[in-house]
């Protein structure tokens, strides 16, 4: 007898019932494989019915598409081969099934998840960034071109940093030739993208800056820019708080430490830039200026509490203080926080519209007085 006849039975069932949602295979039997999940939705493409294989490695995805009896056979291998789960979404139930170490199949009945169906449109898959040789002189890439397991993390965060610079420039007023700065540059990981993606691929007339206090960390970089003919791009050994620049269109500070963060969101005020985009970490200024007072709300009785209400306090403030600076501000996520708790952006971009600075400077008196703070550093140094 077929140990996956029920699944079988169940997803063919499913498809004929109109009640189809989503499949989904986890748990890999070989993780050196780099392909944690595969995700299987149901699509119509010119109205051939189909199912829909997202692969998900650990560095980028591939998509492909089966009909049903393909998709049945397809699934039969890939449990006994690759993964010890499967669940079968439908709008009467879940199924799960089970794959033991001794390949027995097992299966197990929940109630529904979703109460409606997934679009059936095929989405056309996002155009493929193509990364230059930087890749592997940083030590991203092998000499082949092949991502190093240990830096998978670093590569889909450069990829979603360039998802969201792109965005995020099409949304800007910007001149004819755009003058970046990257503030605390470190390895120079993003700045190399950064330009490589805009400068080489997107044909922006741009030139970029890496600012970076550690001497070894700019030589080196100056080093990977001449070897990869990056004429437009230069790193220079400098606090960013000694930078002097009054020409920066986009300002870029990605886990500048503390108030690092706000030197640099002051030369971007200062250079009146269009963009100002900030990945804040550290904030130690608040939570030293506060340190013995107590507070009235019970949440920061607790250490952990308080050390995360007070970098949302720190960046609400920044923003705060953009805005009062005719920005339009927006925080979200920059990448999963699985990877890293830094995974915070603060986003400025330049308007035209007037505000009314004593209404912001009302809600920054009342921040600030709620939770004991005399004084923000940005605010000081302004």
């Amino acid at each position: 007898m077929n140990p996956f006849k029920e699944l079988a039975e169940t997803l063919s069932t499913s498809v004929q019932n109109n009640e189809f949602v989503k499949l989904t295979l986890s748990k890999p039997i070989k993780k050196g494989d780099g392909l944690p999940n595969i995700y299987v939705r149901f699509i119509k493409i010119k109205e051939a019915e189909m199912f829909q294989f997202t692969y998900r490695y650990t560095t980028n995805d591939q998509v492909k598409n089966y009909t049903l009896q393909e998709t049945i056979k397809k699934l039969e291998v890939l449990l006994i081969d690759n993964f010890r789960t499967a669940t079968l979404f439908t709008l009467s139930n879940d199924l799960l099934v089970f794959i033991s170490k001794k390949k027995k199949v097992s299966y197990k009945v929940n109630a529904p998840s979703f109460k409606n169906k997934l679009p059936e449109t095929h989405d056309k898959p996002k155009e493929r960034i193509v990364f230059g040789n930087y890749l592997q002189y940083l030590g991203i890439t092998d000499k082949n071109g092949k991502v190093i397991h240990k830096m998978a993390d670093k590569y889909r965060q450069i990829n979603k940093y360039l998802e969201i610079i792109e965005s995020l420039l099409k949304a800007t007023k910007l001149p004819k030739h755009i003058k970046i700065v990257d503030m605390g540059s470190g390895k120079g990981y993003l700045t190399f993208a950064l330009y490589d993606y805009l400068v080489n691929q997107k044909k922006y007339n741009a030139t970029v800056t890496g600012i970076e206090l550690r001497e070894s960390l700019v030589n080196y970089c100056n080093d990977v820019a001449q070897k990869c003919g990056f004429k437009r791009l230069d790193f220079i050994a400098q606090s960013i708080k000694d930078y002097k620049n009054n020409k920066i269109d986009i300002l870029i500070a990605l886990h500048a430490c503390d108030t690092a963060t706000d030197d640099a969101i002051f030369k971007g005020l200062s250079a009146n830039a269009s963009l100002i985009i900030t990945a804040p970490c550290c904030h130690k200024q608040i939570r030293q200026q506060v340190k013995g007072i107590e507070q009235e709300s019970p949440l920061l009785k607790y250490g952990i509490f308080k050390e995360r209400q007070f970098e949302m306090v720190t960046d609400t403030i920044r923003a705060l203080i953009l805005e009062k600076n005719n920005y339009n501000t927006k925080i979200f996520e920059f990448i999963s926080n699985e990877h890293t708790r830094k995974n915070i952006m603060l986003v400025g971009t330049k308007s035209s519209k007037r505000v009314d600075t004593s209404i912001i400077d009302k809600k920054l008196d009342s921040l600030k007085k709620t939770y004991a703070i005399k004084s923000h550093y940005l605010e000081t140094i302004l």
